[in-house]
């Protein structure tokens, strides 16, 4: 039978087959060892996260001065804005006027009756007791003259003279109890109650004064100013904020690892943050938070199987002493699982 000759292959494809087959497996193995190189470093990707915090006045008045722009640094407690307080001083100094009159209604109870008022009630007695034995003589003269003289006294006249002394005798019963409080003092719940009463009129006007406080609107903590809200002559209120401020310690990356790598990861193991911006300078950091409850990968993820699938959500911290993390910024992670350090304030 004879044999069919074939066409000689053509050596420029033998040597490009060759080629790829050799890339092929050099490509292959170059990626086993990379994956290998370092197998005891998590490698997760995730975008940086700061707290906010938004300010608001606690009482609803007129601002009178905002202090701060966006983008300003802020230290805690220094003053961002300013309320109108002039109402409110008006208002200190008559609660403080009131105090005065309190006290000095207190002081009289305290000190008690003066000799000088002890004398007068005295005289007073005296005084009334004249009286009561001018009104009993005058009334005994008419009925002496009724029986030893034949000369008739008219009942109206009788009359008129047991009333005067009835009136006398009454206002001498007054006098001398006047002379026994006077001489006995201010009752003790009177001056317990003036006391009470010195006491609402100074919490009424430390009330005045911490509200004239909170009319400074003063940073918690350190932080940078996002937004200015309000301006000077706006109307503040608790539910209108002034500020938005970005807290700039702790900054953490949020980033996700699925239920494989969760139990590569502890709390307190070493990473290092990098980003675009910055590739070839790493920031130190550590693992702060694991999640304990499951979610489903963020909406962000754009690949159906990734989107379906349950991961858990771990919080680096980091040290960012030259703030170059920018809140949403994307960062890559890495984490050293054979490095472990107790990190303050890990927890799971």
């Amino acid at each position: 039978m004879p044999q069919i000759a074939h066409p000689p292959m053509n050596k420029g494809l033998i040597i490009i087959a060759a080629a790829f087959v050799i890339a092929v497996t050099v490509l292959a193995g170059w990626s086993l060892v990379r994956q290998q190189d370092n197998p005891n470093t998590l490698e997760l990707f995730g975008n940086v996260d700061i707290r906010q915090v938004s300010l608001a006045f606690n009482g609803s008045e007129r601002v009178a001065e905002m202090r701060v722009q966006e983008g300003d640094r802020v230290e805690a407690g220094q003053v961002l804005a300013t309320l109108d307080t002039r109402t409110l001083a008006l208002q200190i100094a008559q609660a403080q006027a009131q105090i005065d009159v309190q006290e000095q209604v207190l002081l009289r109870l305290k000190n008690g009756t003066r000799p000088e008022e002890v004398d007068q009630a005295r005289a007073d007695v005296a005084s009334a007791q004249a009286d009561a034995d001018l009104a009993a003589q005058q009334l005994k003269r008419l009925l002496d003259v009724e029986k030893t003289a034949d000369k008739a006294i008219s009942q109206q006249d009788l009359d008129s003279a047991r009333s005067r002394r009835q009136v006398a005798e009454a206002q001498l019963k007054n006098r001398k109890k006047a002379l026994r409080l006077a001489v006995i003092g201010p009752r003790e719940e009177d001056i317990a109650q003036a006391e009470a009463q010195l006491d609402v009129s100074k919490a009424e006007l430390a009330l005045l004064r911490h509200q004239i406080s909170l009319a400074e609107l003063k940073a918690p903590m350190n932080a940078i100013v996002r937004s200015r809200l309000l301006e000077p002559g706006d109307m503040a209120s608790p539910q209108r904020p002034v500020y938005a401020l970005a807290i700039t310690d702790p900054k953490w990356v949020r980033a996700y690892v699925t239920e494989v790598d969760l139990g590569r990861i502890k709390p307190g193991m070493s990473a290092r943050v990098t980003t675009d911006s910055h590739p070839d300078q790493p920031i130190r950091g550590h693992v702060g938070y694991i999640s304990s409850v499951a979610e489903f990968t963020p909406k962000i993820v754009q690949t159906e199987e990734l989107r379906t699938s349950l991961v858990y959500e771990v919080r680096i911290f980091v040290d960012d002493a030259e703030d170059r993390l920018r809140l949403g910024m994307p960062a890559t992670v890495r984490i050293s699982l054979d490095n472990h350090r107790d990190a303050p304030g890990a927890a799971q």
